[in-house]
């Protein structure tokens, strides 16, 4: 039996399987990452990279700065479409074979491929709350404003932020205290497309192994989880697109 194969039975098997995705399953449905060797973090913008256009004190002072850059990548997210690692996730859920999903990437494509128990561990565009008040707009309310060179403002006169985790800022702690439990009750973690290098996110599968889990880690580079994984697959697409095709023999 090949690796693949492996890693269909091993989740039709497992009674708990939690998924834990990075940015290149993101790439699958081509969209640049962030840090990878093309990603897009030390791209520069009116002076600035793009790192510190997600840092905080840049958004708070200067709001229309990180509005400018992001209107042709946050706000343009309906030009991408989930990809096939995507899709056989939330297949997958709907059988009752992968009970969480938990994502470092901030796209919302696993929600629109269908998965419903996803936890957005760096936060989401798809809500935007008033700074100075709490109201809060929709991602579709929020893209024509920001396609028409606007900062989204409140009535109050506070600026809308995105709720995407910017540097400076902490994770959600309701979204991070779920996504722990949920690896803390798995007994299968596969990591995929991610190089478990960002903090806290990365200590998520490490605390599902810490409880018992075996882990499975489809990534291209090696992580510090590899000497741990009971297997370890190196290309995204091929391995779920082959998965695909198993799980068309073994599911309704």
């Amino acid at each position: 039996m090949n690796l693949v194969g492996e890693l269909h039975d091993l989740i039709l098997s497992s009674t708990n399987t939690v998924v834990f995705t990075g940015a290149g399953v993101s790439t699958a449905s081509g969209i640049r990452d962030f840090r990878g060797k093309n990603g897009i973090h030390n791209d520069t913008f009116h002076g600035y990279r793009v790192e510190e256009l997600f840092g905080i004190d840049l958004f708070n002072s200067d709001p229309s700065l990180f509005y400018a850059w992001a209107k042709d990548f946050v706000y343009d997210l309906e030009a991408f479409q989930p990809c096939t690692v995507h899709n056989v996730l939330a297949r997958l859920e709907r059988s009752g074979l992968v009970k969480a999903v938990v994502t470092q990437n901030i796209d919302r494509l696993h929600t629109l491929a269908g998965s419903r128990n996803v936890f957005e561990v760096h936060g989401s565009p798809s809500w935007h709350h008033c700074q100075r008040c709490g109201a809060k707009m929709s991602y579709d309310e929020v893209v024509p404003i920001v396609h028409a060179g606007e900062v989204p403002m409140c009535s109050c006169g506070g600026v809308f932020k995105p709720d995407i985790v910017f540097y400076g800022e902490n994770l959600s702690e309701a979204v991070f205290s779920q996504a722990v439990r949920a690896c803390q009750e798995a007994d299968l973690m596969v990591v995929l497309g991610s190089s478990l290098t960002v903090y806290p996110a990365a200590a998520l599968p490490e605390e599902a192994y810490r409880c018992g889990a075996r882990v499975v880690i489809v990534n291209e580079s090696p992580t510090q989880l590899d000497r741990r994984a009971i297997l370890k697959l190196d290309n995204l697409t091929d391995t779920f697109t082959q998965l695909c095709d198993l799980l068309d023999g073994s599911l309704p």
